[in-house]
């Protein structure tokens, strides 16, 4: 592994940490809770996380998602298209997202996680140049999408922590 590789590992590993830390010991009530009805809940927020490192990291993988082919889709049983990550999600949509458990919630993400891990692992320096979206001006290269995604993701979580900290939940960020 090389430094790149090395600091993308410790980041990505820092989602994976601030989840399991706001889900341990949260009540199961708690994953649903929407302070208002235009906000997220924590099941919301750590779904959506999952769902786009998932999506991202297959996609500059050349992967399948393990939302599919680990059958986690299934297992989630959520109201929604399969290929759906949460992006542009209406209030109504965020309500679709209800019903889990922290263990489902935390093992989709440590599922994620390793494969994201496996695909990071892999990389050379040389590999973070290349272009991988050339729907954006400039186009975008494989390091901005992966810190990106990086970026969303800590937002979420961060936004979970302080959610389930409202909720009087002390998780720590």
């Amino acid at each position: 592994m090389s430094a790149t590789t090395d600091l993308l590992a410790d980041a990505f590993g820092r989602i994976r940490e601030v989840v399991h830390e706001v889900l341990d010991g949260l009540p199961t009530e708690h994953l649903d809770v929407r302070p208002d009805p235009e906000a997220n809940s924590i099941a919301w927020l750590v779904w959506h996380l999952a769902r786009v490192q998932d999506d991202h990291v297959a996609d500059v993988a050349g992967r399948a998602q393990v939302w599919t082919e680990d059958g986690w889709a299934e297992r989630f049983g959520l109201d929604l298209p399969a290929e759906d990550i949460g992006y542009g999600h209406s209030p109504d949509d965020v309500a679709r997202v209800r019903g889990l458990s922290a263990e489902l919630l935390t093992g989709y993400v440590d599922a994620v996680h390793a494969r994201t891990l496996e695909f990071v692992g892999s990389l050379a320096d040389d590999d973070l140049a290349r272009v991988v979206d050339e729907r954006w001006d400039p186009p975008v290269t494989l390091g901005v999408r992966l810190v990106s995604v990086v970026s969303d993701d800590l937002q979420h979580a961060g936004q979970a922590a302080y959610l389930a900290g409202m909720l009087g939940r002390g998780a720590t960020a």
